[in-house]
């Protein structure tokens, strides 16, 4: 079943003050490396009171298309700069980014398998996909809803101890392990691929925080318990 993903983000010696630094920091890897031409805007913020049972105290979104004519409140260092002017150490304040993972298009597989219509042709020489085949309809590159959480001291009686300084909702695994989504018949070469690209992006931005940002722990975990390693030898020893 389809589970949700989380990353906590622990910092040695970390003090409320240097919330909104780490926070940057964190979002700038985010932009790095996820694909996205507008990832350097942040989608929305939102200040949280107390837990998140309470009302927002704050919350703007971002319209970052031909609609504005001037989105630099977007830019990461500004949003946080303005979601955080305010903040206080019973709070927590969260930014929405987004990144483009690749995700099937259900119909089409499910035509193509009932057409039986030929595999994703390779390159004989290079074995990677022929220029047909990275044409290919059956899968895309979609803009997919990041959330990043800054913690404040005091928030949720104390919460950070558990869900880090910083915690990073990646929501549900799907992308990476496809278990809800496509059946096993259908996790051919090309899925594998495509599944292997999304893993691919998660490490590099698990990897790029853990070089730049200073962390002095990590932890990558589910909803349920289960880690995404476990999930994803499980899938793949169902295909041998």
């Amino acid at each position: 079943m389809a589970d949700q993903l989380y990353l906590s983000l622990w910092f040695p010696n970390f003090r409320f003050e240097a919330l909104p630094a780490a926070l940057t920091s964190v979002l700038r890897q985010f932009a790095l490396v996820s694909g996205n031409p507008e990832a350097k805007r942040v989608v929305a913020a939102t200040v949280y009171p107390i837990n998140f049972t309470e009302s927002p105290t704050y919350q703007r979104i971002y319209v970052n298309d031909d609609r504005s004519e001037d989105t630099s409140d977007s830019i990461i260092e500004n949003a946080v700069a303005e979601a955080t002017e305010h903040l206080h150490d019973d709070m927590a304040v969260e930014f929405e980014m987004q990144w483009n993972l690749w995700s099937p298009e259900l119909g089409a597989i499910a035509s193509r398998r009932n057409q039986s219509l030929p595999d994703i042709d390779l390159d004989s020489e290079t074995g990677e996909e022929s220029a047909d085949a990275q044409l290919d309809p059956l899968w895309k590159l979609r803009p997919t809803t990041v959330r990043v959480l800054g913690f404040g001291p005091q928030f949720d009686d104390a919460g950070f101890e558990q869900n880090g300084h910083i915690r990073v909702d990646f929501g549900l695994d799907t992308p990476w392990v496809m278990d809800d989504t496509l059946e096993d018949e259908a996790l051919d070469e090309l899925a594998q691929k495509r599944i292997q690209q999304n893993i691919e992006m998660l490490l590099a931005f698990t990897l790029s925080v853990e070089k730049h940002c200073g962390i002095s722990s990590r932890l990558l975990w589910t909803e349920s318990g289960e880690p995404l390693a476990e999930k994803l030898i499980a899938r793949l020893q169902r295909l041998n």
